[in-house]
């Protein structure tokens, strides 16, 4: 067995043995995976592409409507996977019904958030179930055209997914009349170039469509103009992939899966100072504790000191507040931070908060388009205060400067980048306002005469 795949199947194991609310949940995503068994026979032996013919009325049943499906998914709970959690249902309805040109159906696997790996292994190991649930939504929305954004930093799983494509197309789950129905729907993959914007559903259309990737003002919303100026509808990759099980089980047993508003599984990527990072598919509302504890728990034995929940954009929680959370939308906001794309970041009690966020902000302001005045000028802004406080160069005024830039760039810009940018520094300030204090102290003490070797300087 290869590296990837003893990797795969350890996790896949862990992911079986998770219990929930009295009853066991099997993955729906991961389940049956091993590593190798990508291809579409054996997807189709674990009863791949039954939803669309389900869809479709090629099961010797009468088909589904285009608002079945979308009313399956509203019944579902399904919510975005890729950080905002919007409900899927909700958004495919607004797709326009009756419009007479051409509409598009965009997956986005531009998989850009620090901590997040999740929509990299779905397209190694199970990329059938992402072309599964888009001819589906493709279906449900009317649209005869779509593309899968891939994050351009990753070739093999491009690869990966354009073989997968030539599979499905050869075996007539995509195409023009789509298992001998009157369904067409052309699917193409996409290689983007790493830009961490693109991950930004505009930005991605810009990118599509030959242009800088740089976010769009909304409205006009994508639904109405969105890709080529036509309406278009853009999902995460794991919302796709979770598609086709809501389709064949129903909507409610998906919301049985998790909680109340907050439907099925979720995988999260975890990450830091566990003892078996990875990848881990668990219902929503499982408590965090319960994920810390199939992730091995906290390595070396140490103590629990904070968690990034959602990924790098999301507010940092200290472990009296995480502990007491469950991994799903609501509390996770209620706690004060987000879901996001599932990217959860342990650290324990020996991890530098100061350090850390510099990190952070360096990663925000290297990836700002620069569209945005109080994003282009105020990342920076951040991370040289963060980068000097670090350095032994802090003033005792900077925290206060920090958490005003901050707080100025929020709400500020056409897109959520700066904002992404800005809740860290502000959590950080909450939580651990003392390091920072104690750093600047330090300092003080010395006569702030410690050489700055900024990590700009070293990235020259």
């Amino acid at each position: 067995m290869t590296r990837v795949q003893d990797i795969l199947s350890q996790f896949q194991a862990k992911g079986v043995e998770t219990c929930f609310h009295g009853r066991h949940i099997d993955p729906q995503i991961y389940a049956g995976l091993n590593g190798g068994n990508w291809g579409l026979k054996d997807y189709e032996a674990r009863g791949g592409y039954q939803a669309l013919r389900k869809v479709l009325g090629q099961d010797g049943g009468p088909g589904m409507t285009q608002d079945e499906v979308i009313a399956e998914l509203k019944a579902s709970s399904l919510r975005g996977r890729g950080g905002a959690g919007f409900p899927t249902g909700l958004k495919w309805s607004f797709m326009p019904r009756n419009f007479p040109g051409q509409k598009y159906l965009v997956c986005n696997s531009d998989e850009g958030e620090p901590g997040t790996f999740k929509d990299r292994d779905i397209l190694m190991y199970n990329p059938h179930a992402v072309i599964e649930g888009m001819a589906i939504a493709a279906y449900a929305m009317g649209a005869s055209v779509g593309y899968n954004y891939i994050h351009g930093e990753i070739f093999q799983v491009y690869e990966r997914f354009e073989a997968a494509i030539d599979q499905a197309r050869a075996a007539g789950y995509l195409g023009d009349g789509v298992m001998g129905s009157g369904f067409n729907f052309q699917l193409h993959a996409h290689h983007g170039f790493g830009a961490y914007i693109c991950g930004e559903e505009t930005a991605l259309l810009e990118s599509l469509e030959g242009k800088k990737g740089q976010p769009r003002f909304k409205p006009p919303f994508p639904a109405s103009f969105g890709l080529y100026g036509k309406p278009t509808t853009i999902n995460n990759t794991e919302t796709f992939a979770a598609t086709p099980w809501i389709i064949r089980h129903g909507g409610p047993a998906y919301l049985e899966c998790g909680k109340p508003n907050n439907g099925g599984t979720k995988i999260f990527s975890i990450q830091g100072d566990v003892e078996r990072p990875g990848n881990y598919e668990i219902p929503m509302g499982t408590p965090f504790a319960k994920l810390l504890e199939l992730a091995g728990g906290v390595r070396g034995g140490k103590t629990l000191k904070a968690v990034i929940p959602g990924g790098s954009s999301s507010p940092v929680l200290p472990a009296e507040i995480i502990m007491q959370c469950t991994m799903d939308y609501d509390s996770i906001a209620k706690a004060g931070s987000m879901l996001g794309s599932g990217a959860v970041m342990v650290m324990d009690d020996s991890r530098d908060m100061v350090q850390t966020l510099a990190r952070l902000s360096y990663f925000y302001m290297h990836e700002s388009c620069g569209q945005c005045t109080p994003c282009r000028e105020g990342t920076g802004w951040l991370w040289r205060m963060v980068d000097r406080i670090q350095h032994g160069q802090g003033r005792p005024e900077d925290m206060d400067k920090l958490d005003s830039v901050a707080e100025n760039i929020m709400g500020r810009t056409i897109c959520a980048l700066g904002d992404a940018a800005a809740m860290p520094v502000r959590a950080m300030l909450k939580h651990y306002r003392h390091e920072f204090a104690a750093k600047i102290d330090a300092a003080q003490k010395q006569g702030g005469l410690k050489r700055i070797e900024s990590d700009e300087q070293a990235h020259g």
